[in-house]
């Protein structure tokens, strides 16, 4: 009878009560997002970046335009590939952008009243990355050099063995005249560049360039660069890993986002005087939170978008650090661009789908598009966001989502989802998992572990060489507190996670018996061979020093070095092509399990990398993590 019970709960749990159908996988892949808003000279219009569901393979994305004073939103281009990047003329008259229309992606141009769009740049330079000149005349690109014939032939014959670091090509600045499409190569030889933004004047570029890009090491440094001569100047060198690079207005300085220290990422504003000197921290001490972007305002103010736990929120700052917070909006913004009167944002929440908000008066904002409308006929669950203290008094910030319907008291089977970075964070931002699993009758809890961004830089750094330590105590103190509260049932617990998510599992299937299943995606097994075998070794190197140095913490922190003491079921997910956390991670965990007898299914995609996108691939994953936790916990 007592297990009758239980099945009816469930049952019920499972059905929402709004009385809308119950989400379906294929459901939460269809929407649309919206990216890159652009203001246009005049702040009349705004170009922005639609990307469609996945199809088969790939997401077709689209540039859009938006009109500021009739609300009236069109499609700009529409190719049978892909647009993005939309970038103003300064006279605001023509829109550049990026396209895969040939084979490598490259600069098109197209006049606002329509038309043909029109090729800028040819062959086979792939366009990463552009920015118009202040009078509209050039446009500075950075692009890895092309294949030579010999190459291309090497290529065709298979004869394609290639020397590391010395064979690859590295990412370049160039200039292309508009209307004379001449070319002219900026930078060679050793030199990699990362980012390039004009002065006003027009004849220097500040860069972003390193000439040891083999060392894997963050050797990136800012320079000035003289078009008359194409020298580097070097302003500054920050000594971990930074970006965004924006020059002021008047030309007297360029911001950027950088860390505090020296890593693990960028966190903090800073301001770099062009005539030399020393960066100032803007945002340190005054928001202490991580920036996700800035842009500058015609009257030399910046305004900022930083996370603050779930939530993001923007901050005025002026170039001496005087931070003022803006009213606070309905939704989350995410991209987003101003002007002196008038900000453009992308915002959602967990239940909200992304849409574009027009804000022009403080704390008003105006949903001005409706791509995602049909989704508000989904079965969505709305999060309780809740504090609890950790092992040692630190304060943990999580979500939790409960069954619609759920009646105070019930104990339901709870899945614990472990957010990637580490140095990442849970958002109030819609997550397929979660809600998924909610529809089904499971409590689902996202918490923010030390280590996330989103509460202030000590807090961001205090998981340093201690991956399964601390953050592995909050997660079950988080657990703890929810058994406490009579929401979750201590018999039926499960974990998951992707990428740094991946490996909190699969260290926990080592530190504990209480988790009755864990899903596994993209995670990592041995610190050691991780680091040596990824890309972007030197993020952890900020945590852990090198293997070949302190091999100790490497060890003391990896899921292999405990795999005798794993017992729970445990699905494992892997992109075969995956370079972040490589294939093999996930091979030495499975077969580390198969070894002690644990039961574990080893599932491996194809063609996918870190994050997977084709359609076929995606639904695998979402419907094999339902099956694994329904076999495992609602019995």
């Amino acid at each position: 009878m007592k297990k009758k019970l239980l099945l009816l709960t469930l049952l019920l749990l499972a059905i929402p009560a709004s009385g809308f159908a119950q989400l379906k996988p294929e459901q939460t892949l269809n929407r649309r997002t919206i990216s890159e808003p652009r203001f246009s000279p005049d702040g009349n219009r705004v170009a922005f970046t639609l990307t469609e569901p996945p199809r088969g393979a790939t997401r077709s994305r689209h540039l859009w335009l938006l009109d500021t004073r009739t609300r009236e939103v069109r499609q700009f281009t529409n190719s049978a590939k892909s647009e993005l990047a939309a970038r103003w003329s300064p006279d605001g008259r023509r829109l550049a952008f990026l396209s895969d229309r040939d084979e490598a992606t490259q600069i098109y141009l197209l006049p606002l009243d329509g038309g043909e769009a029109i090729r800028l740049t040819e062959g086979k330079l792939a366009v990463r990355a552009f920015e118009w000149s202040p009078d509209g005349k050039q446009i500075a690109f950075v692009a890895p050099e092309a294949k030579t014939e010999a190459e291309e032939k090497k290529d065709k014959d298979k004869d394609d063995a290639r020397v590391i670091d010395r064979d690859d090509k590295r990412a370049r600045l160039w200039i292309i005249d508009v209307e004379t499409r001449k070319l002219r190569q900026l930078t060679s030889g050793s030199w990699q560049v990362q980012e390039a933004k004009w002065t006003p004047r027009g004849d220097r570029l500040i860069v972003a360039a390193t000439d040891r890009p083999e060392l894997d090491l963050e050797t990136n440094r800012i320079f000035s660069l003289a078009l008359a001569d194409g020298k580097l100047k070097e302003l500054s060198a920050p000594r971990g890993p930074f970006g965004q690079l924006s020059v002021a207005p008047d030309g007297a300085s360029v911001a950027y986002l950088a860390a505090r220290e020296d890593g693990p990422s960028p966190h903090d504003l800073y301001l770099q005087p062009l005539a030399g000197g020393p960066a100032r921290n803007l945002s340190g001490a005054s928001i202490d939170r991580s920036l996700a972007g800035f842009v500058w305002r015609p009257d030399g103010t910046i305004l900022a978008l930083a996370a603050n736990g779930f939530q993001t929120r923007f901050y005025s700052l002026t170039p001496a650090g005087k931070a003022a917070t803006l009213t606070e909006f309905k939704v989350n913004p995410s991209a987003f661009d101003a002007t002196a009167q008038a900000i453009v944002f992308t915002g959602e929440t967990m239940v909200d789908a992304p849409e574009l908000w027009l804000a022009s008066q403080p704390g008003a904002a105006e949903n001005v598009t409706h791509f995602n409308e049909s989704w508000k006929q989904l079965a969505l669950v709305k999060p309780e966001f809740l504090r609890y203290q950790s092992f040692d008094g630190l304060e943990i910030e999580g979500a939790l989502l409960k069954p619609a319907g759920y009646v105070n008291g019930t104990k339901l089977p709870l899945i614990v989802l472990i957010h990637g970075g580490p140095t990442g964070r849970w958002a109030d931002s819609f997550q397929s998992w979660g809600q998924l699993l909610a529809a089904r009758g499971y409590a689902v809890f996202y918490p923010n572990v030390r280590g996330s961004t989103g509460y202030g830089y000590q807090f961001l750094q205090a998981n340093r060489a201690d991956w399964g330590g601390g953050d592995f105590k909050d997660v079950m103190a988080g657990v703890d507190f929810l058994i406490a509260r009579g929401v979750a049932d201590p018999d039926r617990l499960g974990i998951a996670g992707w990428s740094y998510g991946g490996y909190m599992a699969s260290w926990a299937i080592t530190q504990t018996t209480r988790f009755k299943a864990a899903l596994s995606g993209a995670g990592l097994s041995d610190l050691a061979s991780e680091f040596g075998t990824e890309d972007g070794s030197s993020y952890d190197e900020w945590f852990f020093g090198t293997p070949y140095d302190k091999p100790q913490g490497f060890v003391n922190s990896s899921p292999i070095t405990f795999i005798k003491n794993a017992r729970t079921p445990t699905l494992i997910l892997q992109g075969e092509d995956d370079v972040v956390d490589p294939i093999g991670q996930s091979q030495q965990l499975y077969r580390g399990l198969k070894r002690y007898g644990v039961e574990t299914e080893f599932v491996v995609y194809p063609r996918e990398g870190h994050g997977f996108r084709e359609e076929k691939h995606q639904l695998d994953v979402l419907n094999r993590l339902l099956d694994w936790f329904q076999r495992h916990l609602q019995k």
